[in-house]
């Protein structure tokens, strides 16, 4: 690039981050809308701010033939983002890209494989984590950055802060997962994180404000499956659906399992119909005999 291109975009780049912070994008997201914007100037080795539709379309289409869908989605997003926010320039070419609607079902575990999934993870924290993730229904991010105040015992509810879109929301805790969750947090007494980063010695610990790794989590889930001889692909995320789908099975209302999740939409929440049969309870009588049916290793790790 040139350097009187380099100034103008190091110059719109800024106004970007800007731009993106002010209209209240997740951290995650201005990642992948900066990076998106960079990728597209690395490319034609230019300021993209006068890029030209025959161009953009040449760009997209060596994307959707070198990478996936989501990726292409995240780029054409970024760059609609900085022409109407940083370029003030109205962004004619949206529906260049049109990725096609792919409906799959997710691999779940079935609830006799849960306790055997869990239990075949060595490292208490790990095992510890992946029973949040499951009787909560969480995700990765709102079970990392559980906090020892976001617990009310008392009540039985868990507030949910980190949220996707920011939201926050209450989901019941199982008596189970609290037990758990108290025995393990004994070995850290992190002030503030229920899942740090156990590196070093007890200083180190207590310090710390980084959490759990989340490459090693999905290692772990994965090993952990094979050595259960499960064909399926697993991941931390089917945990989560496992959840939602064996509320299914004992009955919750899909009202119910909608808050529960955090969906923002009835129909995210509809998938699970297609993966059991639905009639109406109490969901957190529930998810109380749900949980009772585990057995989940409390023991140090070794």
């Amino acid at each position: 690039m040139l350097p009187t291109e380099q100034s103008r975009f190091e110059h719109l780049y800024k106004k970007l981050l800007q731009s993106l912070k002010l209209q209240g994008f997740s951290s995650n997201t201005i990642d992948s809308y900066s990076r998106a914007v960079r990728k597209a100037a690395e490319y034609f080795e230019c300021c993209p701010d006068t890029l030209t539709k025959d161009q953009l379309k040449h760009y997209f289409s060596d994307l959707v033939d070198s990478r996936s869908w989501s990726t292409v989605k995240v780029a054409r997003n970024a760059l609609q983002f900085f022409y109407k926010h940083v370029l003030e320039k109205d962004w004619d070419w949206v529906n260049i890209v049109k990725p096609p609607e792919v409906k799959t079902l997710p691999d779940i575990l079935y609830q006799n494989e849960v306790s055997n999934v869990i239990n075949a993870i060595n490292k208490r924290s790990y095992r510890a984590f992946f029973l949040t993730v499951y009787s909560m229904g969480l995700r990765l991010e709102e079970t990392l950055t559980l906090r020892p105040c976001d617990i009310n015992a008392q009540v039985g509810q868990v507030h949910i802060r980190s949220s996707k879109g920011g939201k926050s929301r209450m989901v019941p805790l199982p008596n189970a997962t609290l037990m758990h969750l108290r025995q393990f947090w004994k070995t850290h007494r992190h002030p503030t994180l229920i899942f740090p980063r156990l590196k070093g010695d007890a200083d180190a610990v207590q310090s710390t404000t980084k959490t759990l790794d989340r490459g090693s989590l999905q290692r772990a889930i994965k090993l952990a499956t094979a050595s259960c001889g499960i064909p399926r692909t697993i991941t931390i995320r089917s945990l989560r659906h496992s959840y939602a789908t064996h509320l299914l099975e004992k009955g919750v209302d899909l009202r119910e399992i909608q808050s529960i999740m955090g969906h923002e939409s009835p129909k995210t929440t509809e998938i699970y119909t297609h993966l059991t049969q639905v009639t109406n309870h109490n969901a957190i009588t529930q998810i109380a005999s749900l949980m009772d049916n585990l057995m989940i290793d409390g023991s140090d790790d070794e």
